[in-house]
């Protein structure tokens, strides 16, 4: 029987939506979302192999395990982790195959690190991969398309360690119909968006449940982007949960808020919150790199839309466009303020390979090597600014941080959540959050978040007491709350751990008046 040990590595460093927080607390590891991608890879292995897992974040990777062949997935994030458990597999006379997201993206990156590349989606070719792998005469490199995603099977969720993720994850798409300049998803996954069928999601849904899952990420780059057929899946997934009151997570474009009915349905499907890419509040920059859809609307008063529905929002947020100008950070911070966002991702703009923001940089000469080549943490950026010096935008980036981080800033965002989500449903309110249905992990974040933040210092404390007292007030937050609340100690360790935090500004030469008041709690 041919044996393979799946990998799915461990992040180069912490990111805003990672676990790391649990372990630091003393904690076991664990993940905020489960893997969807190395369970996925695992359905598509034939019956007569014999699999296993491993996510790094969970448990250590086994060096000494006996399997025929050492597959490893991962993204761009992940990179110098994926490399060195690939070379150390290959030292030990391992044969590794490496896939997913950044061998996709930048095969030449991977390509001296194992002895099969696989480019691409994996449905179509994996039949081919797994008979040459059973045959011991696999080629040099495999390159996959876009398939359909009726050929994605139902993932192998019973090889994976379910009690050490805080939520499931289902996949119903692939591919953005956008064209954001710094966006890779287009070019991985593609512009026309496909579509699970929606029986085969639903069968997805019922395995997360009976493994013990109550919220789930559905895994799509963008939910609403195809309305109609979003509508039908919507209405499919409300009918599911009249017994199974599981709650959701997405990602969505802006866009979505012109659609009222929309919104109705994914309130209705259990879709409690969202991640949108704002970006920025600046006009110019948004027409710079091709963010059409957030144009030509009131940003804060879309966002108070969702969340005055009952759907909470996480934005992302990007500074060092070409038209930001050191007054960026103030502007940033100000549009943050006006909106019930607590969780902001903040990262310098990146150029990302294959995408063609990363052609347009280079041509112009502009395109900094041997750095960072990720968004994921907000310290760096392999661009040149135009309008400002990489100390100014650093050091910007650092007031920011913990400016929208300081406690007192925190807690007016999360209040302001709180008193108005929800207060415009069309519909019921949900069903209160049952302290006793609470999973062993859930409990457990929930506990590391709180020593976390009040470890902090005496104005953590106080926020953690009036943002928790709010939600306990109006019970149907709770869950989202206490989500929220991990993510702000997820980020506060992350800031951490890059040697971020600064709450002082003692660092920047030139603090922004909005910036500095925010911060010096």
């Amino acid at each position: 029987m041919t044996s393979i040990y799946l990998i799915n590595p461990a992040g180069d460093f912490p990111t805003y939506f990672g676990g790391e927080v649990l372990a630091a607390s003393g904690a076991p590891g664990g993940v905020m979302m489960a893997d969807l991608s190395s369970a996925t890879i695992a359905a598509l292995a034939p019956a007569d192999f014999n699999i296993s897992l491993c996510d790094e974040s969970i448990s250590p990777v086994d060096f000494d395990h006996p399997a025929d062949w050492i597959l490893i997935t991962g993204k761009v994030s992940q990179r110098g982790r994926m490399v060195a458990i690939a070379d150390e597999f290959r030292r030990r006379g391992k044969p590794v195959v490496i896939g997913g997201p950044y061998a996709s993206l930048s095969p030449a990156r991977l390509r001296g690190h194992c002895d099969v590349l696989v480019c691409g989606e994996a449905e179509a070719i994996a039949g081919d991969i797994f008979a040459d792998l059973r045959a011991g005469k696999p080629k040099d490199g495999y390159f996959g398309d876009k398939p359909s995603l009726a050929l994605s099977p139902l993932p192998r969720w019973d090889l994976y360690r379910n009690d050490r993720a805080m939520l499931g994850a289902v996949q119903t798409s692939r591919g953005c119909p956008f064209e954001c300049e710094f966006c890779d998803v287009i070019q991985y996954l593609g512009r026309k968006q496909r579509h699970k069928p929606i029986a085969n999601v639903i069968a997805e849904l019922d395995a997360l449940w009976a493994h013990g899952y109550r919220t789930a990420f559905l895994a799509d780059d963008n939910f609403t982007a195809y309305r109609s057929h979003c509508k039908e899946l919507l209405a499919a997934i409300a009918d599911w949960r009249r017994d199974r009151p599981m709650e959701f997570v997405t990602q969505i474009s802006i866009d979505a808020t012109r659609d009222d009915e929309l919104i109705d349905m994914c309130v209705a499907a259990g879709l409690t919150q969202v991640f949108i890419g704002i970006e920025t509040p600046n006009v110019e920059s948004l027409r710079e790199t091709g963010k059409r859809q957030n144009l030509k609307i009131s940003l804060v008063d879309e966002v108070q839309k969702l969340v005055d529905r009952g759907i909470s929002v996480m934005g992302g947020m990007i500074v060092g466009f070409d038209h930001d100008g050191p007054n960026v950070f103030a502007q940033q911070y100000d549009f943050a303020m006006a909106t019930p966002i607590p969780v902001f991702s903040l990262g310098a703009l990146m150029a990302s390979e294959a995408t063609p923001l990363y052609d347009r940089i280079a041509r112009e000469g502009r395109l900094l090597t041997g750095g960072v080549e990720t968004q994921a943490v907000p310290w760096s950026s392999n661009i040149q600014c135009r309008t400002m010096s990489m100390e100014e935008l650093h050091f910007g980036m650092q007031n920011l941080c913990n400016a929208l981080y300081a406690p007192a800033a925190f807690q007016e965002r999360m209040l302001r959540l709180i008193e108005t989500f929800g207060r415009h449903r069309n519909g019921s309110a949900p069903r209160p959050m049952d302290a006793n249905a609470l999973r062993a992990i859930e409990k457990q974040a929930m506990q590391a978040a709180m020593q976390r933040i009040v470890k902090y210092g005496q104005a953590e404390g106080r926020m953690w007491n009036k943002v928790w007292g709010a939600a306990v007030r109006k019970p149907e937050t709770m869950t989202i709350v206490a989500r929220i609340l991990f993510q702000y100690a997820q980020a506060r360790h992350m800031f951490d751990r890059g040697d971020y935090w600064e709450p002082q500004l003692s660092m920047a030469p030139a603090p922004l008046p909005a910036v500095r008041e925010a911060a010096a709690v």
